[in-house]
């Protein structure tokens, strides 16, 4: 427990270069509590006192706002920045060197028992307000953009952005994604330029045959009626 708590403080100085001291991450760190909380709780469900870890879960919610569910397993080097409104679901799998920040949602997409939450491998970041969604898998090394749905498979080495995620780089390199629309890290904004566009072309083409009918009346004017 001991040695689960230094390795988070450690963490903690090395991702976030607001934290200043021990002594601050020991009280000012909500992600630093939840998972005092949650490593207790998670001990207590897989020795079967499942109420009571539910409970102890529930405590840690009240007193952080960051729910995680004493069933999911969440390995060394996890970092919460913030925290707020985090929820990680009980079939929901976490690797090593995992960043979330705040209104971060791992949830189901089914009521069936089972594993119906996402698993996240190493060294990943979610960026504040994504929702990942579903059985699915995050690969290694890949972010996760701030407010993006995923709910498909992510390749390791990706960057997601976008409602629906839709992966804009892999592997360093602009990436075009064939179900959707690619090569940019904002998809939406894509879509707005290519309405745009046509929208231009019609006003275009809509003056280019106003000039034509405007040139067509000065050629045959209308004779006076005697």
């Amino acid at each position: 427990m001991f040695r689960q708590a230094r390795n988070d403080i450690k963490v903690i100085f090395e991702r976030d270069p607001a934290a200043r001291s021990v002594l601050e991450i020991l009280f000012c760190y909500p992600g630093f509590h939840a998972m005092r909380f949650h490593r207790l709780a998670h001990w207590l469900w897989n020795h079967d006192v499942k109420v009571l870890a539910r409970f102890v879960s529930h405590a840690g919610r009240c007193l952080t706002g960051i729910e995680i569910h004493p069933g999911a397993t969440i390995g060394e080097g996890f970092f919460i920045d913030h925290g707020m409104g985090v929820v990680i679901g009980e079939t929901a799998e976490i690797g090593r060197n995992v960043t979330l920040y705040h209104g971060v949602t791992l949830g189901g997409t089914t009521w069936n028992k089972g594993k119906r939450h996402p698993t996240i491998e190493d060294n990943v970041i979610v960026g504040a307000g994504a929702a990942i969604l579903g059985n699915i898998r995050i690969g290694q090394n890949s972010k996760i953009g701030s407010g993006s749905v995923v709910n498909r498979e992510v390749p390791p080495n990706s960057t997601v952005v976008g409602i629906p995620g839709r992966i804009v780089y892999r592997e360093g390199n602009v990436y075009n994604d064939p179900s959707g629309v690619g090569g940019t890290p904002d998809p939406e904004g894509k879509a707005i330029q290519c309405l745009t566009e046509q929208l231009f072309a019609l006003e275009n083409r809509v003056e280019r045959m106003t000039k034509e009918l405007e040139s067509v009346k000065d050629a045959n004017p209308a004779r006076p009626v005697s």
